[in-house]
C-alpha cells in the first residue's frame, strides 16, 4: 500500500520531471518540504550553476512560511543530497542550516563524489535519513545522469516517424509528411527534454531539416539543442542547410560519420550532455543500433502504406534482433506512438 512517504515523494518526482532536459551536466532533481501533513514548499534543479532542488525548495518554504516553521520538518528529494562544494554550496549543509529533521530520499546518487556520503554526514547532525523510497520512478528520471556516470556514453534514443510498412517517405508527389500534426507537435516536446539531435550529412543534404524546438513555451528557460551533423563530406553539406546558416548556427557542430561512439564521448566530455536524439535516415540509424550506441527507440506510426527504397531501419540486419522492454503507446489521432528500451544483457 502506499505510504505517506510514497505521497510526497510523487510530488518531488513532479518536480524533478520540470527540469529533464535542461539540466545538463546535473541531473533533473526535485525536492519538497513537508511538515504536519502540509506542504511548506517545494523544487526543482532549473540548470547547472543554479541552487540544486532542496535548495529551491528551501527557498519557497522560506518565503512562504520562514525559518521557523521550517525547523523539524522533512524533506523529500528524488536522488541522494549533494555533499561536496561545486558551482553551489552543498545541500546537506543547506538541509543541517535549516534545521530540517528528517530526510527521505530516493535513490543514492551514482556520482562517485556523492554517492552514499550524505547518509553518514546528516546522521552525524541528528537527522533520521530514509532511502529507496520510489527509486524506480526516480531511476527513469535520472538514467541519463547515471548512464553518463558509469560509462562515459549519453542516453541515445532513435527516433522515427514511418508508415505501417516501415517506410520514412512518401510515394512522389505526396505531402512531405508521414505523420500528423498531433504526432509532430509530440516530437517538438520529446526534442524538449534532450541536450543533442544527431543526425547525418544525408538527411541534412536531402531534408534540409533545422532540428530545433519551434514551442516557445517548450524553449522557455532554456537553450536549444545541441545540433550534431555526424558526416564524412562536410564540403559536400549544402551552404543554405538551416543548420549551417539560421539564428541558432552556433549551436551546429560538425564530427566525423566513422567516429559515432567518439562523437558521443565528445559531446559528453565538451558539451556536458546527457541526452543525444538521434532524427536520420535508415542507414545512420541502422549504424548506430548496430554499434550498440541506442538505448532507447521512439516511433510514430502513420496508418498508411507506402513502399519504396527507404526503410526506417536500414544496414545489414540485427544479429540477434534487439526486443524493447518497458513499452508504452499512445494515440495521436491516427497514429499510434511506441517507446521502449533496448533490452541489454548488462544495463549500463
Amino acid at each position: 500500500m502506499p505510504t505517506d512517504d510514497d505521497q510526497w515523494m510523487n510530488l518531488a518526482l513532479e518536480e524533478a520531471r520540470k527540469g529533464i532536459g535542461r539540466t545538463a551536466p546535473n541531473p533533473p532533481v526535485g525536492a519538497v518540504i513537508v511538515k504536519n501533513g502540509q506542504v511548506l514548499g517545494k523544487g526543482w534543479h532549473r540548470m547547472a550553476g543554479h541552487p540544486h532542488a532542496e535548495r529551491e525548495a528551501l527557498a519557497d518554504a522560506r518565503k512562504s512560511v520562514g525559518d521557523e516553521e521550517i525547523r523539524g520538518s522533512c524533506i523529500y528529494v528524488t536522488l541522494e543530497p549533494c555533499s561536496t562544494h561545486g558551482r553551489t554550496p552543498p545541500c546537506t549543509a543547506g538541509i543541517i542550516e535549516a534545521g530540517i529533521r528528517r530526510v527521505v530520499y530516493a535513490c543514492t546518487d551514482e556520482n562517485p563524489d556523492h554517492a552514499g556520503r550524505a547518509d553518514a554526514i546528516l546522521k552525524a547532525a541528528g537527522i533520521e535519513v530514509v532511502s529507496g523510497v520510489q527509486s524506480k520512478a526516480a531511476v527513469e528520471i535520472l538514467r541519463p545522469f547515471f548512464k553518463v556516470k558509469r560509462s562515459g556514453l549519453p542516453w541515445v534514443i532513435w527516433k522515427t516517424g514511418m508508415s505501417l510498412d516501415g517506410r520514412i517517405t512518401r510515394p512522389p508527389g505526396e505531402g512531405q509528411w508521414l505523420t500528423n500534426p498531433e504526432s509532430r507537435q509530440d516530437v517538438q516536446r520529446l526534442r524538449s527534454t534532450v541536450d543533442a539531435i544527431l543526425t547525418s550529412g544525408e538527411t541534412v543534404r536531402r531534408d534540409h531539416p533545422a532540428l530545433t524546438i519551434r514551442d516557445p513555451e517548450l524553449l522557455a528557460g532554456r537553450s536549444q539543442p545541441w545540433r550534431v551533423i555526424a558526416t564524412a563530406q562536410p564540403d559536400s553539406l549544402p551552404s543554405d542547410a538551416p543548420l549551417l546558416v539560421d539564428e541558432w548556427k552556433d549551436r551546429t557542430l560538425l564530427r566525423e560519420r566513422d567516429h559515432l561512439e567518439q562523437t558521443l564521448r565528445e559531446l559528453v566530455r565538451d558539451q556536458g550532455i546527457l541526452t543525444v536524439l538521434v532524427e536520420a535516415g535508415g542507414r545512420f540509424s541502422a549504424a548506430m543500433m548496430e554499434a550498440g550506441l541506442i538505448d532507447e527507440v521512439v516511433a510514430y506510426m502513420a496508418p498508411m502504406l507506402c513502399g519504396g527504397p527507404l526503410p526506417a531501419l536500414g544496414g545489414s540486419g540485427m544479429d540477434p534482433a534487439l526486443h524493447l522492454d518497458g513499452l508504452t503507446f499512445e494515440q495521436f489521432g491516427n497514429d499510434i506512438k511506441w517507446r521502449g528500451r533496448i533490452r541489454r544483457v548488462r544495463e549500463v
